[in-house]
């Protein structure tokens, strides 16, 4: 008789929370911010309930992120608009995962305005 152990997947509110924070260590250390999250979602998507969600959703943000601060550095010599979208960008990457923290240990789906779909 075979079972079903390997199909069934538990909820973990707390994970999920744990790894839309972790996206913070790139304020704290300068890198992690999108190694740390790809991990938790690489070992735990097919054991936690809405993981793979959770964590496509965090890659799709921090590879916009990176992508849209690569954009804003020429934007600074050209019109000097650079600083300004370098600066909606820092406070987008450093509110967005506390929400959707928030989200998370209520049970719901995170939304990233602005997060272009890398990973699907």
């Amino acid at each position: 008789m075979e079972s079903n152990y390997h199909t069934l997947k538990r909820t973990d509110n707390q994970l999920l929370v744990i790894s839309h924070l972790t996206q913070l260590l790139t304020y704290v250390t300068g890198f992690g911010g999108l190694i740390v999250p790809l991990v938790i979602w690489a070992t735990q998507k097919d054991r936690v309930e809405d993981m793979d969600a959770h964590g496509k959703a965090i890659l799709n943000f921090q590879l916009s992120i990176i992508i849209y601060s690569i954009l804003s550095i020429p934007l600074v010599f050209v019109f000097g608009l650079g600083v300004l979208t370098l600066i909606l960008v820092g406070i987008l990457a450093f509110l967005m995962p506390i929400i959707n923290a928030i989200k998370a240990s209520n049970g719901e789906l995170p939304s990233y305005p602005l997060s272009l779909n890398f990973v699907s």
